[in-house]
């Protein structure tokens, strides 16, 4: 009997050291959804100013947006995206895109050239996936005439930044394998790697998934990988 009441405990103490570990995930998560303005200690993150561009960026909450801004942003998206949505099993419905990106967790990243006109974005929310506190990267689009700039790399470098400064795990995002030019960017410029959750490795999904789930680790996602290779569903984010 002493050996079963043993086991139990350990059980029971496991338990609750799981428990413990997933308040602490969700506490981050919530504490960076507190901040007023992630960029606030990073001022010079908020300029860009080079290859011809002279941008100022900023990061606010959607709910801090005004509406022409965020109608701009959707618009953007549905230009850029809507084929190759259509070219996927998720198709492109637009009341599903607004909803996700009016969201109340969405956070934003806004680019504006000088005199305020907006030219580039990027949709972002902090999020627990598969146990980890992460930021996931939703959208990031620009304007035809401020892209091969490095600006895209830029937001990117910032999201990495922010991720870093409220102590996620990884910055995640979904691309479509036939976007090759942002397949290749997001692999080969910004050194995404293929994350566990993606149907390509956790089998989660079908094979032939049009789409990946790609992260890079930030320093606090390399100290351990507390869940990697554990089974998580929903991957289909």
């Amino acid at each position: 009997m002493q050996r079963k009441s043993t086991k139990a405990k350990e059980k029971k103490q496991k338990r609750l050291e799981e428990r413990a570990a997933m308040d602490a995930v969700f506490a981050k998560v919530e504490a960076a959804n507190k901040l007023g303005d992630p960029l606030e200690a990073f001022p010079v993150f908020k300029k860009y100013d080079r290859n011809g561009l002279n941008i100022s960026i900023e990061c606010k909450r959607v709910s801090s947006l005004d509406p022409a801004t965020v109608e701009w942003a959707y618009e953007l998206t549905k230009a850029n995206m809507q084929a190759l949505y259509e070219q996927s099993e998720w198709g492109w419905k637009d009341r599903e895109k607004k909803e996700e990106m009016t969201d109340d967790r969405a956070w934003y990243l806004i680019a504006r050239e000088e005199g305020s006109t907006t030219v580039a974005f990027s949709h972002f929310r902090f999020d627990v996936e598969c146990g980890d506190e992460v930021l996931y990267c939703y959208e990031v689009q620009l304007e035809t005439r401020v892209r091969r700039k490095g600006l895209g790399k830029f937001l990117l470098q910032i999201l990495q930044l922010i991720a870093n400064s409220t102590q996620m795990k990884k910055v995640m995002l979904t691309v479509f394998k036939h976007n090759q030019g942002a397949y290749q960017f997001f692999r080969e410029a910004l050194q995404f790697d293929i994350d566990e959750t993606s149907p390509s490795v956790s089998g989660c999904c079908s094979d032939d998934s049009s789409y990946e789930i790609l992260s890079r680790r930030t320093k606090y996602g390399e100290v351990q990988h507390s869940h990697a290779g554990s089974h998580c569903g929903g991957c289909c984010h």
